[in-house]
């Protein structure tokens, strides 16, 4: 990343699976920024991440805070150029059973947000949603689908860019089907919500790439999405334990047969950027004309549709998986 885009990064829910992987990247880059403050309200995950990055301490600050406090994110924002925001509720069923706190978190937090960076002046901000915020079927995706809404309408006043990324479900983080089954295979079972269902995923690196591309091309307004393989919950398990019993469990509360990355309602206003799709929505600070002028890589859909993972045109079958699993997490199966 160019020094100059970001000489001092904020990084919320740094502490994260993401925000960790993130910031090491970027310590280990030629072209990392001056200093990066890490925020978040884990203060066990700020001491192990302190301690495993301590050749790096000249670079790093650990600030403990919560998105939700707006005076707290306020005192952060001072002096920093640049944020990743990456802090939310995310664990479906613990947003289910507490609806108003996950609003709280992942709307309110990021209208704090908004508001501190124009005050502050902060120059462009990249958030991180999902592919759970198209066409929501719970309150996780609902609150992301009004966190994009809340930091694009923010981009039309102040100086602060806004751009999102939606994310697919990254292989072999802790939210992943992944850890989850290799952690309780010796019991002879997997719980399975259905073998048919199918998601999109990307690797942790691919996720890191997707931000970057985000922060270094954004022009504000812009919801970009990346290009991903698909897999079946059926392949997983037989990746991990073919010989386990596959249990059928069903589907959670609001739990999709299928993700989409962008909606048929969406698909006009989306256009292809290399590995990239982006979504302009309307009456945000950035048009579709705007970004075919600023963007020769740009190409328009040959016809609109959806980007759904059980219709996609890529896969991941069961030896794909496998090494997947070995790559990123060091494991045979």
């Amino acid at each position: 990343m160019n020094p100059m885009i970001a000489k001092h990064l904020l990084v919320t829910g740094g502490a994260g699976s993401f925000g960790r992987a993130f910031v090491e990247y970027l310590l280990a880059s030629p072209d990392c920024p001056e200093a990066i403050t890490v925020f978040s309200r884990d203060e066990h995950k700020h001491y192990e991440m302190a301690h495993h990055l301590a050749r790096y301490a000249s670079r790093l600050r650990f600030v403990i805070g919560d998105i939700r406090d707006a005076s707290r994110v306020d005192e952060v924002l001072a002096g920093v150029d640049v944020v990743v925001h990456a802090a939310a509720m995310k664990h479906v069923p613990a947003a289910e059973a507490n609806p108003y706190e996950c609003m709280r978190t992942n709307v309110d937090g990021a209208r704090n947000l908004a508001m501190a960076a124009n005050r502050h002046g902060v120059k462009r901000i990249v958030a991180l949603s999902s592919d759970k915020a198209v066409s929501p079927s719970t309150i996780y995706g609902a609150s992301k689908f009004a966190m994009e809404r809340v930091l694009i309408q923010a981009g039309l006043s102040g100086r602060t860019r806004f751009s999102v990324v939606r994310y697919a479900n990254v292989f072999a983080s802790g939210g992943s089907v992944v850890p989850f089954f290799l952690r309780i295979k010796e019991q002879g079972f997997l719980p399975i919500t259905d073998p048919l269902m199918t998601r999109f995923s990307i690797t942790m690196q691919e996720g890191i790439e997707l931000v970057l591309f985000a922060l270094k091309e954004g022009l504000g307004g812009e919801i970009v999405v990346p290009i991903a393989p698909s897999y079946r919950v059926g392949d997983v398990a037989m990746a991990i334990a073919p010989d386990a019993e596959h249990r059928i469990i069903g589907a959670r509360p609001g739990e999709k047969m299928h993700e989409s990355m962008f909606s048929l309602t969406e698909a006009p206003f989306v256009v292809r950027n290399g590995q990239y799709y982006v979504f302009l929505p309307q009456g945000g600070p950035t048009t579709l004309a705007d970004y075919f002028g600023s963007m020769p890589t740009a190409n328009a859909l040959d016809a609109p549709f959806e980007y759904e993972s059980g219709s996609n045109s890529s896969w991941l079958n069961v030896d794909d998986i496998r090494a997947l699993i070995r790559s990123e997490m060091g494991v045979e199966c």
